[in-house]
């Protein structure tokens, strides 16, 4: 909902002087409706003959009305889905700063192998002799995670990274059921990701908060103190969501095994430590990871993404369904129970087929074309990036935890902005304005007005610069009362700042289509 109580909602409204325009549009920047508002419904652009001869199947359901979708001819439908196209933000365009969401580079060649006619145009009711090099690529990929963790099996099949953590606690809970016992309590330290508790609780556990220290770590002493014979794992991200690396993060796995507890490692920052550390040598039971993060594949929009969940020894049993077994150098499919042998114990099924191919294939031709010394220098990249913005903004930004060096991303407080009347909101809006996608805002929440930047390792100095400067030049702004350029922002998107407060409380859920313009008469 777009706020019309007071501030301009739209950039020709903002300034007395914009000139108004018969089309709405601005230069060639052309405002573009809904499909629905765009079509009519006589209008195709395909013709297709009636069928003939195929009785209708479905008796007293069959649709009696008209369908009313829009109709578009081929040109419409084209320039629409350009135009949107041109509205869009993404790391082709520019520096993506989204603290723990990273936007990272997706180099032209993954996509070239992902498009390739034999995994683009792979089905997963194929009959398994006519993609067996599909299944050699899930089975290199998963030699690769397991090398670069440092585990002993992987499961493929989860979608996205919340979708690995319900797949690695899954595996904990029949882990534990195998013992025969029953905990039902999983701690999680408040500098974890979010998805965390979430995840804990929808398969039935307590979820048990681990305070952060003053300095924004995970104190092993606490950790032993809420340890109990209830407790089935922790879940712990690190490097944590405060861009620190948990220093104690071995002792707490030891305390955790020594309890009877699992360890499940939040692996969404594991971008920042590929190549550095293997988390099998942490005490790590099971990691996820975002293969559209940490291996290119750029994603928003809700997708696509996968979250391969690599295991250690003590959960490679329960590892879900499907998965590939090599027998004698060949990767085979086990898809079913009957499958399976001896010590494997798989806890079910979590999808119906095997896994994102194009996530698979792209993060493979990353792993390949990197090497395992490309991959390490992309972290040591993504590492320097956060830690030279920090170093470029530490003077007029403040940094809640000062003594930690930052890891793939850096956290700043909204202390720098006291009694300047701009907030955290304000100064994110600002950036839309100068042509940066804000960072990630008010989480982790640990922090008060939370500025969360990650710059990743693709951006090159004189870009990085560019965003320094750009911030520095905000942050001075706000601290000499220009507040008319925060709260007012942002000026010059496409469309002005919404009204949060309504859009929370009277929501519009529901496109409601216009009323048609009646014809013209003539007059008498």
């Amino acid at each position: 909902m777009l706020n019309d109580q007071g501030r301009p909602t739209r950039p020709e409204t903002f300034q007395a002087h914009t000139p108004w325009t018969f089309t709405g549009n601005r230069a060639l920047r052309v405002e573009e409706p809904l499909l629905f508002e765009i079509g009519r419904a006589e209008t195709t652009g395909v013709d297709l003959p009636e069928p003939e001869g195929v009785p209708p199947r479905l008796g007293a359901h069959r649709r009696t009305t008209p369908i009313d979708l829009p109709g578009l001819t081929e040109p419409e439908a084209m320039r629409h889905y350009v135009r949107l196209s041109r509205s869009n933000y993404s790391i082709d365009t520019g520096l993506y700063p989204l603290g723990s969401c990273t936007m990272k580079h997706n180099p032209r060649l993954n996509e070239k192998m992902a498009r390739l006619p034999g995994f683009s145009d792979a089905h997963p009711l194929q009959p398994l002799s006519t993609v067996r090099g599909a299944v050699e690529v899930i089975a290199e990929l998963g030699r690769w995670l397991c090398a670069l963790t440092g585990m002993q099996a992987v499961a493929m099949s989860p979608k996205a990274g919340a979708h690995g953590e319900l797949c690695g606690m899954m595996a904990i809970k029949a882990a534990i059921r195998a013992r025969g016992e029953e905990r039902n309590v999983v701690l999680v330290p408040e500098s974890a990701h979010g998805t965390n508790p979430a995840t804990a609780a929808l398969i039935g556990m307590t979820v048990r908060d681990v305070p952060a220290r003053a300095d924004g770590t995970v104190d092993v002493e606490e950790v032993k103190r809420l340890l109990g014979p209830d407790v089935a794992a922790i879940m712990l991200t690190n490097p944590n969501t405060c861009g620190i690396f948990e220093p104690e993060v071995a002792a707490i796995a030891e305390a955790v095994h020594a309890a009877g507890a699992y360890f499940y490692a939040d692996g969404a920052n594991f971008n920042a430590i590929v190549g550095k550390v293997l988390p099998g040598d942490l005490g790590v039971d099971a990691m996820h990871i975002n293969l559209h993060k940490t291996f290119s594949t750029p994603h928003g929009g809700g997708g696509p993404g996968a979250g391969p969940v690599v295991l250690s020894g003590r959960l490679a049993p329960f590892a879900p369904l499907p998965f590939v077994r090599m027998e004698n150098g060949t990767p085979v499919l086990v898809e079913t129970p009957a499958a399976t042998r001896d010590g494997e114990t798989p806890f079910g099924r979590m999808t119906a087929f095997h896994g994102q191919m194009g996530m698979f294939t792209r993060a493979l031709a990353y792993m390949l074309s990197h090497g395992s010394d490309g991959m390490r220098q992309a972290s040591e990249d993504a590492v320097l990036a956060a830690n030279y913005v920090r170093a470029g903004l530490a003077d007029l930004m403040t940094l809640p935890f000062p003594n930690h060096p930052s890891m793939h991303e850096v956290l700043f407080d909204d202390r720098f902005l006291k009694d300047t009347g701009v907030t955290t909101l304000d100064f994110a809006k600002a950036m839309i304005d100068e042509g940066y996608h804000p960072m990630t805002m008010y989480f982790p929440l640990v922090v008060h007005g939370a500025m969360l930047i990650e710059p990743t390792e693709s951006e090159s100095k004189a870009s990085l610069d560019l965003f320094v400067a750009t911030l520095r030049d905000l942050v001075m702004a706000a601290q000499r009362g220009d507040t008319a350029r925060f709260t007012q922002a942002p000026r010059f998107a496409p469309r002005r700042r919404l009204d949060e407060t309504r859009a929370a409380r009277s929501p519009k859920l529901k496109w409601d289509r216009p009323a048609p313009i009646p014809p013209a008469v003539a007059a008498e």
